[in-house]
């Protein structure tokens, strides 16, 4: 009398295992199976649209910001979708397997509001990520200064920025560390050389000088479309000691400053050897000499100048 429940009990759970495992083939394992042909050909869907803004970004080369505002989004809307798709999949495969939706979603919604108190930051990322596209701050490819970091904008979600140094260090900076933004890349940079020269050389002939260097450089084949104004030489800037300065300014493309200045100090360095002109030294110098023993008292003894 005691082992037949036992035996009752056995036999109930194997035809409930085997109804379960039946009705799981029939119904849930096709739900499953569409659920991923949907999302299969929807992702390959949304990596051709991705794809062909790629491609349209690299036929702009002569508009550098519209690239990169095709990219950043090209960029959202590939994590954006694939998150939304991982998540459809996620809620079929619960359904497939007959876990109820109602008491998930419930309870998801308690949670998610549990959560929202502890994780504002995330709320604020997104919020400021949202700004950030809209206002077209900075996009893939710019180079910026954010949260005291300057670096290239090399990845940018809604979350967070990723910025790429020069020494090659790898930044991941949360939107909502944001505060001000400084774009390097944006329309136009100034490339300024101040030059330090003595004082006793006649500056109307530096200043004509450093403008011919100037006017040269922006003559070169190499250098003509990165230098976008005619050189501005603006006179003496400053005296001190023996040392006056030379400032040039250059209106160049974003992110070309560096090898003009580059170019630029060289010729400088080449002209005013040959021009036997010197540099400025900021402060005077005194030279001390001791008295010659030998010297005839109450005569003057003469310092090199």
């Amino acid at each position: 009398m005691t082992l037949f429940p036992k035996f009752l009990w056995f036999k109930t759970l194997e035809y409930g295992w085997h109804d379960d495992l039946l009705k799981f083939l029939q119904h849930g394992l096709p739900k499953i199976v569409l659920a991923l042909v949907i999302a299969l050909i929807l992702q390959q869907v949304v990596s051709f649209f991705v794809k062909r803004m790629a491609k349209r970004a690299d036929r702009l080369a002569g508009n550098p910001q519209r690239a990169a505002q095709i990219r950043t989004a090209a960029g959202i809307i590939r994590a954006t979708s694939y998150a939304l798709l991982a998540f459809y999949v996620f809620i079929q495969v619960l359904d497939a397997v007959g876990f109820p939706l109602g008491p998930f979603i419930a309870s998801a919604g308690v949670i998610g509001l549990g959560i929202s108190f502890g994780a504002q930051s995330i709320f604020k990322d997104m919020l400021t990520g949202i700004f950030i596209l809209v206002e077209d701050q900075y996009n893939i490819g710019d180079v910026v200064k954010i949260a005291g970091l300057q670096g290239q904008v090399e990845n940018l979600t809604l979350r967070c920025t990723t910025l790429r140094d020069g020494d090659g260090t790898l930044y991941i900076v949360p939107n909502s560390q944001i505060a001000t933004v400084s774009n390097l890349s944006r329309d136009f940079s100034v490339a300024t050389l101040t030059v330090s020269v003595d004082t006793e050389v006649n500056p109307d002939r530096v200043v004509t000088l450093l403008t011919k260097l100037a006017t040269d450089l922006k003559a070169d084949e190499a250098f003509n479309n990165v230098i976008i104004a005619e050189p501005q030489v603006l006179g003496v800037d400053k005296i001190t000691g023996h040392e006056a300065l030379y400032p040039i300014n250059l209106r160049v493309r974003a992110n070309q400053r560096d090898g003009v200045l580059r170019e630029l100090r060289r010729r400088v360095l080449v002209a005013f050897d040959k021009e036997d002109i010197p540099f400025g030294t900021p402060n005077s110098t005194i030279l001390l000499q001791k008295p010659d023993p030998t010297a005839t008292p109450g005569t003057a003894s003469v310092l090199p100048s």
